[in-house]
């Protein structure tokens, strides 16, 4: 049985974020949690006991300590049931949080090597230590099965594959840690507990919908899927930045070439938005934008949602 827990559904900084003003902070602020999302993360387990993060938001400390599935056992004076972390990108609110595990509790890192790379050029990730947390490279199409910490198998298996995007936005105008040529930076992925067959996909980022991503996906039992913007130049609008969302390597929702509409016509079962900015006018329930969004069979997820497949 394949249990998956959204531990966050927000793009970096969270709803609301610390300095911002517009509508979706103010509402957030003014519901208390109805409406607030820490930053985007998801964690998943075959057997409910040990567990996978994929990705490692800053939020993640917060986020772990209001998921009772990933507390500690009682009566363990150091324990965790995370065996696991496998990242799809640099940026820094897919990757920061690993900070929050520095602990000593042992734990490997899976990730292509231009991300590993990234993590080895800075050396504040040397808190990690390398002795009890391992750094694991996957390639692109080459399906792994994490292990757990005794070395025994999870049972789970991980397709890595490529997602247009783009490097970390911190990396804009710099030598690339991993080099500048290859895939790698943006990465999807196919969970599939190998005892039921059953999956999911996860893609936090996206910077265009191919035909080639449609026929990877269609199908599916679940897709997490990039959020981020509902227009591309929400953010420009809304004079909260200066970049669109395909700049910033994500697609819109909304558009004849945004995700809803580039992905009606496929066969999937369970269609939910992640990674989703505090400009978004979908994460408020009331707006056309959310009804529009769930008329076309989309959930906007609230934090500490579970899924069981």
């Amino acid at each position: 049985m394949l249990r998956v827990v959204v531990l966050g559904a927000a793009a970096g900084g969270g709803v609301p974020q610390w300095n911002c003003g517009c509508e979706g902070c103010r509402a957030a602020r003014a519901s208390g949690h109805e409406l607030q999302r820490t930053q985007a993360s998801v964690a998943f387990s075959g057997d409910g006991a040990h567990w996978f993060l994929i990705n490692a938001s800053p939020d993640l400390r917060q986020q772990l300590n209001a998921t009772p599935q990933l507390h500690p056992k009682a009566g363990a004076l150091r324990h965790t049931p995370i065996a696991g972390v496998i990242l799809t990108n640099g940026e820094v609110d897919a990757v920061a949080g690993l900070l929050s595990m520095r602990e000593g509790s042992p734990f490997t890192i899976y990730a292509h090597e231009k991300v590993l790379a990234i993590l080895k050029a800075n050396s504040i990730f040397n808190v990690v230590n390398e002795k009890n947390v391992g750094r694991q490279p996957i390639g692109i199409r080459e399906p792994f099965e994490p292990r757990l910490p005794d070395g025994a198998r999870s049972g789970i298996e991980v397709l890595p594959f490529a997602v247009p995007g783009k490097s970390a936005w911190y990396l804009e105008g710099k030598a690339h840690p991993g080099g500048e040529t290859g895939d790698g930076d943006t990465l999807g992925l196919k969970i599939t507990d190998k005892s039921t067959g059953k999956s999911f996909y996860f893609l936090a980022a996206c910077a265009e919908v191919t035909d080639a991503l449609k026929a990877e996906i269609d199908g599916a039992a679940l897709v997490f899927f990039d959020g981020t913007v509902w227009q591309d130049d929400e953010m420009i609008k809304a004079g909260l930045g200066h970049k669109t969302g395909k700049s910033m390597g994500h697609v819109a929702m909304s558009g004849g070439d945004g995700a809803i509409a580039r992905l009606a016509d496929l066969n999937i079962d369970r269609k939910i938005f992640l990674h989703i900015n505090n400009s978004n006018p979908a994460l408020l329930p009331g707006s056309i934008e959310r009804k529009a969004a769930e008329q076309a069979g989309w959930q906007i997820p609230a934090d500490g949602t579970e899924i069981v497949l």
